[in-house]
C-alpha cells in the first residue's frame, strides 16, 4: 500500500493511524517510516475503530494546513492509483467540496464481492441516499478526497459516530454546511487476505446511526 501510494501521489504526504494491532501492522509501518520522510505513523493505544482513526486524520490535516485530506481503505480494496482521479477533479472544480470514490456511477465495478454482499451495500447506500438525502450514490465508501478548507467548518468534536457510520456522517455534516459532492468512478475489489471487520452487530448499530442522522 505504502509504495503505491508513493506512485500514485510522489508529492503528498502519507499519515496511517493503527489502533495498535495485534497482526503487527504499526511495527511494519513504523519501520516504513523510519525511511520514508513523507510517511508518519500515529499508533493509538486506548482507542479503536474506523470512525475514530479518520477522524483523527482529518484533525491532523486541518493542524497541519494542508489542502486536500485523502483516505482510502489500507487493505487494497482500493486501488491507489485511482486516487489522482479524485484530485485531479478536486482542483480542476474548486466549487468542488468532496469527491467521492463511487462504486455506483457508470464506470464503477465491483470485482469479487458475492451477490448478497453487492444487494446488502446497494440496499443500505439507496436507504442511505433516500433517508439522508445526500447528493451521491456511494455514501458508505472510504475512498474520498476532502477540501480541508472545508472540513475545518466542522467540529470534529461533536461527532458521534466511532464505527462505519461516520462515512454518511461527515457527509450529513457536509451537506448541512452547504459543501458540493462529485462522485468520479472507481472499481472496488474485493481484499486478497484477511477478514473485514464489519460484523453483522456492527452493520446493524451503523444502520440504526444512519437512521437517527435524519432526525438531527
Amino acid at each position: 500500500m505504502i509504495e503505491r501510494l508513493r506512485a500514485a501521489l510522489p508529492d503528498a504526504d502519507l499519515l496511517i493511524v493503527d489502533d495498535n494491532s495485534p497482526d503487527g501492522t504499526a511495527t511494519i509501518a513504523l519501520d516504513f517510516a523510519d525511511r520514508i520522510a513523507e510517511l508518519r505513523v500515529q499508533v493509538r493505544e486506548h482507542e479503536r475503530g474506523l470512525g475514530g482513526a479518520i477522524r483523527y486524520a482529518m484533525n491532523d490535516a486541518i493542524e497541519h494546513h494542508y489542502d486536500y485530506f485523502l483516505n482510502l481503505d489500507g487493505d487494497l480494496s482500493h486501488d491507489p492509483a485511482q486516487l489522482p482521479r479524485l484530485l485531479d477533479r478536486a482542483i480542476a472544480v474548486p466549487e468542488i467540496d468532496v469527491v467521492v470514490g463511487s462504486r455506483y456511477v457508470a464506470g464503477g465495478a465491483i470485482i469479487g464481492w458475492p451477490w448478497r454482499r453487492r444487494m446488502m451495500s446497494r440496499m443500505v447506500n439507496q436507504f442511505a441516499t433516500l433517508c439522508l438525502r445526500l447528493p451521491v450514490k456511494d455514501c458508505s465508501g472510504s475512498m474520498r478526497c476532502y477540501r480541508v478548507d472545508t472540513l475545518k467548518q466542522l467540529n470534529l468534536g461533536d461527532w458521534n459516530s466511532q464505527g462505519y457510520s461516520l462515512l454518511e456522517e461527515v457527509l450529513v455534516l457536509l451537506k448541512r454546511k452547504g459543501a458540493v459532492m462529485d462522485e468520479v468512478p472507481i472499481t472496488f475489489t474485493d481484499r486478497q487476505r484477511g477478514h473485514s471487520k464489519l460484523t453483522f452487530r456492527e452493520a446493524a448499530r451503523s444502520a440504526i446511526k444512519i437512521f437517527s442522522l435524519a432526525f438531527r
